[in-house]
């Protein structure tokens, strides 16, 4: 492959992208505020007259990107653009948004260049600060007390005992600049005390003493095998085995040397494939592997002479994991804004409820909800159930290294921006300087804050909320700053587009396709299921698509973004909506034959259907995911649609030819073309799917979620209660798959706010889909609604005007049986 052909693989943010290196000199734009790899990229204008800068080593990329100031690295580098302001950002033409398997078919960015860019002296301060933390655990329990040491001093849970006289403790959450363990149950520490006073270990253990007897010789063991050089031996310590990460951090502790400080398995594994390429390592042993990555960095001249914490650091910076689960939340401050600052100025974000402690000393959610409805149950915020306020609080806990937080005070002034720094949460002993709380590390970013121009409705009343992305959009446009000088009102931004990551529910769609290839949302009707097809299209498509105009990955459903973006997908072929009904078959979705204008009159010839021509754009352009969405899916004859396709569309035989019958033809399903659709349950269920089907697809729930109806009521009516209970009703009479969805209640996203607007719903779309359900048993109907609303005698619903309906339901299922 020529220089100019060269493509890597590059992680930045937790993000794949597909590096196109420049020719030795980058391009500045005329009006822009990124640098540009390829003349012909569709952002420039008069490509032919722009500037040139030198680029000999083709590292201004990375250096741009690492930059503490981008605007005066710019300044002093001379690259500026043609009104003579710096240029502060990467092109999509040099770096562009790839999916994650796309990438893997790519070099990953070689380690000769990242090691020229890398400034090692800027870490220097963490390793130092590494080191510290260490020698300050070893003095505290030096390692000739472990043969003996007591579970007081190892064990967390114990209430009377302070953090730093607890091994467990410190080791999780008073180490940080050793690097994270956080996440997951206190189990993963072998043995520990729970909040209602019993220890938890092991069940193969007679009793606690005896498990921390074998657990404490395990990791004695551990240490002993790593410091004689046998690190695969510990692979065969059982007694320890459960806690993989724990024990490595001890090894950075007590055995520095021995491996790199690289703990979670998985990311071990993950460096090795990164340094050594096609090396067989899966079948090893977790410690087994580290032992293999400690002696490919010890071979290896260039690393000769780093300490392992400052290796580890280049191997996190070049070549970091990527990122699946990345989370938007924000957090309510309260106070004055004078009491703000300092938290902002010590890089963190208090968090209110302290009655219930430290969030670590609980083993799992129930254990903690438990402990907080106890706490709150004399002062739980006005209208906010303490259940609810403790779930808001425990996710703290999943915040990890990277995800983004607003703290934000009432509904609508934003405080400060940032990345969660470290481990997270935290909790804040009391002291002298001021009482004990929770709170989250944060790097704030500088100038990054104000008031929105719109209220958020419910961040005044609830603690902790996750950002919707199209919120996080608005907030981005009004308070972000363009860094470059003289940036104007919708000019180009600097550095990599900031795409937030995609929420929980879009998550569960893309690891479903990752993982399978195709996938089908299935559910009762009115939980969204196109919606979510729709939304992850315009979502994932959009921020893979930095080369189309008007697209737009955060627009919002129902918005003319939204649709234009829709238009511009479909356009370039990167997406493809079908629908499924009984007529549809074989030729329309793979080939079939059809009446050609010819110079002698029509022929029949065959014609390629919807999914033959989707593979053959996506083999064009395999750097790019193609997405087919088809609505409806179980309406049509799956085994004749499909036809043989149903073979290769399996994700291990993705790319090998099958013969079609008509033309003959090889036909290959490309690795980079996904299937998503989406099923009705209340027509059919997934039980009713041919089994071959079934076996090809992920499939992916949605149930009704009352959650976005939750506190708004209708008159005196609650919405998410009489959707709760109106289910409940439903499961018990007839089943699971026949509920009412919580669209039915939202218009435009908007739950629904006037007795006008709920009783044209009820009346028009509600009762006829009960009454199907029922078969005009109307005995049935008023076991869903009540007799004040179903006559069963007359065999007729009563009428009524549209505030009785109301008032009607609302003693029905609000304040009368409830949800039976």
């Amino acid at each position: 492959m020529a220089d100019g052909e060269r493509r890597y693989a590059v992680t930045i943010d937790g993000r794949a992208y597909e590096l196109s290196p420049s020719p030795g000199e980058v391009i500045l734009p005329a009006h822009g505020f990124k640098i540009h790899h390829s003349p012909g990229c569709g952002h420039l204008t008069d490509s032919d007259s722009l500037p040139r800068h030198p680029d000999p080593d083709g590292l201004l990329w990375r250096r741009l990107l690492d930059a503490e100031d981008p605007a005066a690295f710019a300044t002093s580098s001379g690259l500026l653009n043609g009104r003579n302001r710096p240029v502060v950002g990467v092109c999509s033409c040099a770096l562009r948004p790839v999916t994650d398997s796309h990438a893997e078919t790519l070099p990953y960015w070689p380690v000769d260049d990242a090691l020229r860019v890398f400034d090692a002296e800027r870490h220097r301060a963490a390793v130092e600060a590494a080191d510290r933390d260490a020698e300050r655990i070893r003095t505290e329990f030096p390692w000739e007390d472990w043969a003996e040491l007591p579970l007081e001093r190892y064990a967390l849970g114990q209430p009377d005992r302070p953090g730093h006289q607890v091994y467990s403790y410190l080791l999780e959450f008073g180490s940080k600049a050793l690097g994270s363990i956080t996440g997951g149950t206190a189990k993963k520490h072998f043995v520990y005390r729970q909040n209602h006073g019993t220890w938890w270990f092991d069940k193969r253990y007679a009793d606690v003493d005896e498990a921390w007897r074998q657990v404490r010789a395990g990791l004695v063991a551990a240490v002993t095998a790593a410091r004689e050089g046998r690190v695969r031996d510990i692979d065969d310590i059982t007694s320890v085995r459960s806690g993989i990460m724990v024990v490595a951090k001890t090894l950075r502790i007590y055995a520095p040397d021995s491996v790199l400080p690289v703990y979670s398995d998985s990311f071990t594994q993950h460096c090795l494939n990164r340094l050594a390429p096609g090396t067989a390592t899966a079948k090893l042993q977790p410690f087994a592997r580290k032992e293999l990555l400690k002696s490919l960095v010890d071979e290896d001249p260039r690393f000769a002479g780093w300490p392992p914490q400052l290796v580890w650091r280049f191997l996190d910076w070049w070549a970091p994991a990527r990122r699946t689960s990345a989370r938007i939340v924000r957090i309510g401050v309260p106070g004055l804004p004078a009491e703000w600052e300092p938290f902002f100025t010590e890089g963190f974000v208090p968090v209110a409820a302290d009655r219930v402690g430290d969030l670590h000393w609980y083993a799992d959610e129930d254990e903690f909800t438990a402990a907080f409805d106890e706490a709150y149950a004399d002062a739980g915020p006005s209208g906010t159930r303490p259940t609810a306020r403790a779930a808001e609080l425990w996710s703290l806990l999943d915040l990890r290294d990277g995800d983004r937080v607003l703290a934000t005070r009432g509904r609508s002034e934003v405080l400060g921006v940032g990345r969660v720094h470290g481990d997270g949460y935290l909790w804040i002993p009391s002291s002298e300087a001021g009482p004990s709380g929770h709170a989250v590390q944060v790097l704030w970013d500088e100038g990054r804050a104000g008031r929105l121009a719109e209220p958020v409705a419910d961040w005044g009343d609830r603690l902790v909320s996750d950002v919707p992305a199209a919120l996080w959009n608005k907030i981005l446009s009004r308070l972000l700053d363009v860094r470059a000088a003289g940036a104007t009102a919708g000019a180009e931004p600097g550095g990599l587009v900031e795409i937030p990551p995609l929420d929980a529910a879009l998550q569960r769609i893309d690891d479903a396709l990752e993982r399978r290839g195709q996938a089908v949302l299935f559910g009762p009707p009115g939980t969204g299921k196109t919606y979510h097809a729709l939304r992850y299209a315009v979502r994932r498509l959009g921020e893979l698509s930095a080369d189309l105009p008007g697209v737009d990955p955060l627009a919002e459903p129902g918005t003319a973004a939204f649709a234009a973006t829709i238009e511009a997908l479909t356009e370039a072929g990167r997406l493809t909506m079908a629908t499924f009904h009984p007529s549809y078959g074989y030729e329309d979705f793979v080939e079939g034959l059809r009446p050609v204008k010819g110079a002698s009159g029509f022929v029949l010839e065959p014609v390629d259907g919807v999914f033959k021509r989707v593979c053959a754009t996506a083999a064009a352009d395999p750097g790019q995911l193609h997405l087919l969405v088809v609505d409806e899916l179980n309406r049509g004859n799956l085994p004749s649609i499909l036809g043989e396709s149903i073979t290769v569309l399996e994700k291990d035989k993705r790319g090998l030819p099958v013969t079609l019958p008509l033309s003959g033809a090889p036909f290959r399903v490309p690795p980079n073309v996904r299937l998503l659709g989406t099923m009705n349950t209340a027509d059919r269920s997934i039980r009713m799917l041919d089994s071959a089907i079934r076996r090809r697809f992920a499939f992916i729930e949605l149930l009704p979620d009352p959650g976005p109806l939750r506190g708004s009521q209708v008159d005196q009516l609650d919405l998410g209660v009489f959707l709760d209970r109106l289910n409940a009703r439903i499961r018990t009479r007839l089943d699971r798959e026949k509920q009412i969805g919580h669209a039915f209640f939202l218009a435009g996203g908007v739950p629904v706010a006037t007795a006008a607007e709920f009783a044209a719903i009820v009346r028009g779309e509600i009762l006829p889909l009960l009454q199907e359900y029922a078969y005009d048993d109307y005995g049935l109907l008023a076991g869903f609604l009540g007799e004040e609303l179903v006559d069963v005698a007359a065999h007729t619903l009563r009428d009524l005007t549209d505030e009785d309906l109301v008032n009607r339901l609302y003693e029905e299922l609000q304040v009368g049986s409830g949800g039976e």
